[in-house]
């Protein structure tokens, strides 16, 4: 198999998004995984405007891949696709009829076949101190850790029964998503990264919420858990994006399982090369945005 690309928290970024769809052109990955945080912001004063996350799926994503299509022809790659905690769900269907064009594939809470492989996409994250709670839910309980918000407060753009903000977690999501699978096959396409690795430590050293320290590392306990316990093949993952930098690495293993983040905080556009064959050799590599 070709090589797979990923990356995440593109952000609504134009000159990554033309740098992406250039090296998808150039090369013809078999793949283009999406991880997430897809969208320029949309809420609250300090973001766009009301609509922006629209017309940049209408304007600049949909076209986007419509081009690689057009270029690439009968090589396109396949392309995975979930939204990240930046997203807003009122885009979700547009999201999904796109994918419907054959443009990309919507992929959270789903399983899709890929070759020999099987392709497990979850969007959301424990909560977090951001007002948008539409892919936050509690982890493995109803606790909260210190400077975060509830999901059963904050902003929501589609209404969600209240038992399943109040009730739902992590964990008993990832349970319904892998059944009773094999996942020795399986690749998953997360949002957030497994708790207490060097994928999920934040830029919060000697920060303190009510005189309590915060826990620098900010990752899902039921994905690390669920990892643990059911070792997938490979493990894709960004959301924070700092991690690279404090820790040195943009990688880890948890067992067998080889987990792999694209989270960046600088311009570049942070570009995972990856064969779900050998995910062991993956790369990643820093690509000038211009």
């Amino acid at each position: 198999m070709d090589p797979c690309f990923f990356v995440s928290d593109l952000h609504g970024d134009l000159a990554r998004y033309r740098r992406l769809f250039e090296a998808v052109v150039a090369e013809a990955p078999a793949a283009v995984f999406l991880g997430g945080d897809l969208l320029p912001p949309a809420l609250g004063p300090a973001h766009g405007p009301e609509g922006a996350q629209a017309e940049f799926i209408r304007d600049v994503l949909a076209p986007g891949f419509t081009t690689v299509h057009a270029d690439l022809a009968g090589r396109a790659p396949r392309v995975f696709m979930i939204p990240g905690n930046d997203d807003c769900r009122v885009e979700e269907p547009s999201l999904i009829a796109a994918g419907a064009r054959g443009l990309w594939e919507y992929a959270h809470a789903r399983r899709l076949a890929f070759g020999r492989y099987q392709v497990y996409g979850y969007a959301c994250v424990p909560p977090t101190p951001f007002r948008l709670k539409d892919w936050e839910r509690y982890d493995v309980s109803r606790y909260v850790d210190p400077g975060c918000v509830s999901p059963e407060e904050g902003a929501r753009t589609v209404a969600v029964e209240e038992r399943e903000i109040r009730w739902g977690t992590i964990r008993e999501d990832l349970e319904r998503l892998a059944g009773e699978d094999d996942l020795s096959a399986g690749v998953f396409l997360f949002h957030a990264p497994p708790y207490q690795t060097s994928l999920d430590r934040a830029a919060l050293d000697d920060r303190r919420f009510e005189h309590v320290p915060l826990d620098v590392h900010v990752g899902s306990i039921a994905i690390r858990r669920f990892i643990e316990r059911r070792q997938p093949r490979a493990t894709l993952h960004g959301h924070v994006h700092e991690s690279a930098r404090l820790t040195g690495t943009w990688r880890t293993c948890i067992g067998s399982t080889h987990c792999l983040s694209a989270a960046h905080d600088g311009p570049e556009l942070a570009l995972v090369r990856f064969d779900p064959g050998d995910p062991a050799a993956a790369t990643r590599e820093l690509l000038p945005a211009r």
